[in-house]
């Protein structure tokens, strides 16, 4: 533990000292953009049951090092159902940062129309780092790089220290590439895959974080962007820390409508018959796991990590159940009754399959974050009265405080390249105030707006014809909407 505590003293220092930048666009890479991609088999059930094969594209550690060390990017591909009218790929990224997404096109192509489905292979990844992908691991096996800071100084004091020892266990891990693990670097390869495809446009869908991705590949690549949608999108100025401090807010809210339709369940459930009442059960949930902490199958229930599992299960109302039974679940184990940790592990990783190490390497490569532990407790007790869940997740304290800064400055997203961008006014994941700051900055793209509608990522099956309709039209025709439009959800689509 002391040979710990001196890494993390010695990562923090080192962390004040940054690193030159690498050449944006560096020369020597045509062994990579011109490598013939060996397919085979997936072997794993959902890929080949869809009759997907997958590949390895080999593309440098670090760009502006093209003659080192190498990393293999794994990715799937279902052919276009018409190779005769093929237009190109269509590559997807799920979000995260640290969601492996070589399966995600299964999914999606059930939402593509069957024009789409003729003329695209549909492409899917494990960014490097993830998955398949080189992934990188953390010595120190926590379940997530976020945490909520608890209810005083001492809980707020556990989290600095795990922060600094998640950092220090993942610089220790992997010393020669954890640092090239960023969005940028996935931004090249995506290119890289493009090239190798033989394709002169990338065509992309990406969800969440994916927005950010496809946003920085724009603004790297514009003359090989294609027809681009970006769903549910992150403010580039406001990646990373920011965007996390938007989930305060917006938990809040989704939390209320939660409750109103678990106050409408209550002969059910038994949190109460009015959503204040809801709420209130929620509040003192959180308060009992404090006091009565469970532990099994390397998870822990208490104040830091039962509003994490709240927060997993409010992304889609199709979740309501989901999230009453986990809340049921937990409220049976703090009072000492058997709790079955693994199921509540599933419902939690089913709804947010992201890498630990993954995101805590993307997100704090990608941006440096604010040093100062007391920055954090100032903004965590700021929010504590107006967002009593969620205020001290969304503020508190990360591995990046105490990460190395960026080999790179963040990408400076401003340019006019067509771009379709989709967001629902009431996602509980990234502000919708983000997704028109991402239009801003995008200023030739079009905005589809979901109106009055509590979901993360709305390019979804039976949620919106309008919007489903709209997003497959662009894709087929490479038109954009004439204006920005605004859809409604099929009310079909809501638990009762």
């Amino acid at each position: 533990m002391r040979r710990l505590a001196l890494g993390v003293v010695l990562l923090a220092g080192l962390a004040a000292v940054p690193a030159g930048p690498a050449s944006a666009d560096p020369p020597g890479l045509d062994r990579f953009y011109h490598q013939r991609l060996d397919w085979r088999p997936c072997d794993d059930p959902a890929l080949d049951g869809a009759g997907a094969q997958c590949a390895g594209v080999v593309v440098p550690l670090d760009y502006s090092r093209p003659d080192g060390p190498t990393l293999t990017i794994a990715i799937s591909r279902i052919a276009a159902t018409d190779p005769a009218r093929r237009r190109g790929i269509l590559l997807s990224n799920p979000g995260g940062p640290g969601g492996p997404g070589l399966g995600m096109m299964v999914g999606v192509r059930k939402t593509l129309s069957p024009e789409v489905r003729a003329r695209y292979d549909l492409i899917g990844m494990d960014p490097r780092g993830i998955g398949r992908s080189d992934p990188v691991t953390c010595v120190v096996p926590l379940p997530t790089m976020l945490f909520s800071a608890g209810f005083d100084v001492f809980g707020y004091a556990r989290d600095t220290a795990l922060a600094g020892a998640l950092a220090a266990s993942c610089l220790a891990a992997h010393p020669d590439r954890v640092r090239y693990i960023t969005t940028r670097n996935t931004a090249r390869d995506m290119d890289v895959i493009r090239a190798a495809f033989g394709d002169p446009v990338l065509n992309y869908y990406g969800a969440s974080y994916g927005t950010y991705l496809g946003a920085v590949y724009t603004q790297l690549f514009p003359a090989h962007s294609g027809r681009i949608v970006l769903d549910s999108g992150i403010d580039p100025d406001r990646y990373w820390v920011g965007m996390f401090q938007d989930m305060g807010p917006i938990n809040e809210a989704g939390l209320d409508d939660w409750a109103a339709w678990a106050a409408r369940h209550d002969a059910d459930y038994h949190f109460g018959a009015t959503a204040a009442a809801v709420r209130g059960f929620v509040e003192d949930l959180v308060r009992r796991a404090a006091a009565h902490p469970v532990f099994g199958s390397g998870y822990l229930v208490d104040e830091h990590t039962v509003p994490l599992m709240l927060l997993a299960l409010l992304l889609n109302p199709q979740l309501n159940a989901s999230l009453a039974d986990m809340v049921r679940m937990i409220s049976d184990g703090v009072d000492g009754l058997p709790l079955d940790m693994d199921a509540v592990k599933a419902k939690i990783t089913s709804a947010v399959p992201v890498e630990t190490s993954g995101m805590a390497a993307i997100l704090c490569d990608d941006k440096a974050a604010p040093r100062d532990p007391a920055w954090y407790y100032d903004a965590i007790e700021r929010t504590r009265a107006t967002q009593p869940v969620f205020g001290a997740f969304a503020h508190n304290i990360t591995a990046c405080a105490y990460w190395p800064d960026p080999v790179e400055p963040p990408t400076d997203i401003h340019n006019a390249v067509p771009v379709l961008t989709l967001h629902a006014t009431r996602d509980t994941r990234v502000a919708y105030a983000e997704g028109l700051a991402l239009h801003r900055d995008l200023t030739g793209s079009r905005l589809i707006t979901l109106a009055d509608t509590r979901i993360h990522g709305t390019f979804r099956v039976g949620l919106s014809p309008c919007l489903n309709d709209a997003v497959n039209a662009y894709l087929e025709t490479g038109a954009l909407p004439a204006t920005d439009i605004t859809c409604r959800p099929d009310p079909a689509f809501f638990p009762k």
